[in-house]
């Protein structure tokens, strides 16, 4: 299963992405869990202690690395491999962290006309190369609102794309914009989550707004999970969170079977 998790800054992709690796991972089954956010703070969430998350760097950052595997560095000027070899990166960098490997991939920052960098090329191979790795059995991809990592040789690949969405027209928007897009590069299987829920008139609103896509089930607003983030502290001891996250994996795998 090839799951990739996007949606508005806040909106709790990364909560949704920990909580759903943390249930496949207590199936016994392999996880690997790729934080593919500018913000990335999935490592937290899992409950990495702060002096192991100050040590990871992610693959975006290691400019040394990238300019070995590309042969040229961030300038873009200049001759590049367009297909470096990634495969044994998720060896070199990757954690493995109560039973579930991570990997901090990073993103590249949008320029005017588009990146064509090595950056921006050596993580594109490396998302194909994770999708298409039939090493793990369970890939969960915790990505920004605009998916650029992935284009149309990788997104046939994934099996689900989840936009998460919090009570709020702004992210409601954001989620339609970023299922277009999944569906426009070839993702065949979107869906929606709906977050921080407090009230069942909360969730009727934003079915009633998300007309038309396929919603997986909601995650009850908890301030447990607020006081989580603000102590970057994990959050796969709140048992609340995991029973309905739980019930988001099995309503996928019957959609899916």
């Amino acid at each position: 299963m090839r799951i990739a998790i996007s949606g508005k800054g806040g909106a709790g992709k990364t909560t949704l992405s920990a909580a759903l690796a943390g249930c496949y991972a207590a199936d016994g089954v392999r996880v690997l869990a790729v934080d593919a956010d500018p913000d990335g703070n999935l490592a937290s969430a899992l409950g990495f202690s702060q002096e192991l998350i100050e040590k990871i760097v992610p693959i975006s950052g290691m400019k040394k690395m990238i300019e070995e595997r590309t042969g040229r560095s961030q300038d873009i000027s200049g001759f590049f491999r367009l297909n470096p070899d990634v495969s044994d990166l998720l060896d070199k960098f990757g954690i493995l962290f109560n039973g579930i490997s991570f990997l901090s991939m990073g993103t590249i920052e949008k320029g005017a006309g588009g990146c064509m960098c090595p950056a921006n090329v050596l993580l594109k191979n490396l998302m194909q190369h994770l999708l298409l790795d039939k090493d793990k059995d369970v890939l969960i991809l915790d990505m920004d609102a605009g998916i650029e990592h992935m284009g149309r040789a990788t997104a046939s690949c994934v099996d689900a794309f989840i936009a998460v969405v919090e009570p709020g027209q702004r992210s409601v928007q954001t989620a339609k914009s970023v299922e277009k897009l999944a569906r426009d590069i070839g993702v065949k299987n979107t869906f929606v989550v709906c977050n921080k829920i407090r009230y069942p008139h909360e969730y009727e609103i934003l079915t009633d707004s998300l007309h038309g896509l396929k919603i997986l089930g909601s995650i009850s607003y908890d301030n447990c999970l607020i006081e989580a983030d603000l102590m970057s502290k994990g959050i796969l001891n709140n048992q609340g969170l995991i029973k309905e996250a739980m019930r988001i994996k099995e309503e996928l795998e019957m959609i899916q079977s």
